[in-house]
């Protein structure tokens, strides 16, 4: 039987899961939601209560009832001809969302990750809401529009406010491509909180930080230190000044990740957390299509080797 990969042409982590499993002998069928509707076609029956027929590409096809399980990592978009007008383009791409999505959402297969669930998993005040139930340590946060909030919620911040956005901290603007990091909040300075909600968080004190993978149960940690004062505040803001080593997980935060994926329903996620001076294990947020590849090459094997381990289990 086959598994499925729906991802980006370009991913070095899904070229190494590839490649183990074809080592292994696990045929694989690899597209990008992209190539809909130019170079990729779906062809499908609902016979009985199952959808039946084929996924094609010029050169290859699989049969959708001989697929295994399906590994979902950030495909891009459907992309249609360069002349439709902006009302069929629309419409061709709802079509195709509820068309494509719709049938492969059915599928009676093993998902890392079932793309309802990584929608859902969008949601960060639902990942902090869901942390804290499964016992984990989230700081304090607030969502809100309102400057005169802000202010009452800093009033019982210990050690200021830092600020984060919702979602993708990518802003594409006159024509470049920004990043939004996380930021202290100056409370004398607040314009413009008004204009669209806002995440506000304690500033929590760090000795250093992790990045947890979760592969189902099993779990992958590594510290992330720096010396740098921007890159301690937010590490993606320079890559050049951090160090790694690998960490021991304590049994307590490995038990209530798992409680964590169980509850979102994930069988893969990148955690992020704070580690305290005290030593405590403070929880940020879960990107359920995270990468894990840039880390240590050690790190990226052994994920590598979980995810086809699950991908490649028999159906």
């Amino acid at each position: 039987m086959t598994v499925l990969v729906l991802s980006e042409e370009y991913d070095p982590s899904v070229d190494r899961v590839v490649a183990t499993l074809t080592d292994r002998g696990v045929p694989v069928f690899r597209a990008d939601l992209g190539w809909f509707p130019q170079t990729l076609t779906i062809d499908a029956e609902l016979r009985g209560n199952e959808w039946v027929g084929f996924l094609r590409t010029p050169h290859r096809e699989v049969r959708l009832s001989d697929l295994r399980s399906v590994w979902c990592r950030s495909p891009t978009v459907f992309a249609f001809p360069g002349d439709m007008s902006p009302a069929r383009r629309h419409h061709a791409e709802r079509e195709a969302r509820l068309g494509v999505g719709g049938v492969l959402a059915t599928l009676p297969v093993t998902w890392m990750n079932h793309p309802q669930r990584d929608a859902d998993h969008a949601y960060k005040p639902r990942q902090l809401a869901l942390a804290a139930r499964c016992g984990l340590t989230v700081p304090r946060t607030m969502i809100t529009n309102e400057t005169a909030a802000v202010r009452r919620f800093a009033a019982g911040a210990l050690h200021g406010l830092v600020t984060k956005v919702l979602g993708a901290n990518i802003i594409h603007e006159d024509g470049h491509r920004k990043f939004a990091p996380t930021g202290r909040v100056d409370v004398a300075d607040l314009g413009g909180v008004e204009h669209t909600a806002h995440q506000f968080q304690d500033w929590v004190p760090k000795a250093y930080e992790v990045r947890l993978t979760a592969v189902g149960a099993r779990q992958f940690a590594v510290g992330i230190h720096t010396d740098d004062p921007d890159a301690h505040l937010d590490w993606r803001t320079n890559y050049d000044a951090l160090t790694y080593d690998t960490v021991r997980i304590p049994e307590r935060i490995a038990d209530q990740v798992r409680a964590f994926m169980a509850m979102a329903g994930l069988l893969f996620s990148a955690l992020d957390f704070v580690v305290t001076p005290d030593g405590d294990w403070v929880f940020l947020e879960s990107n359920s299509v995270g990468q894990y590849g840039w880390l240590t090459p050690t790190l990226g094997t052994a994920v590598s080797d979980a995810i086809a381990d699950h991908l490649g289990a028999p159906r």
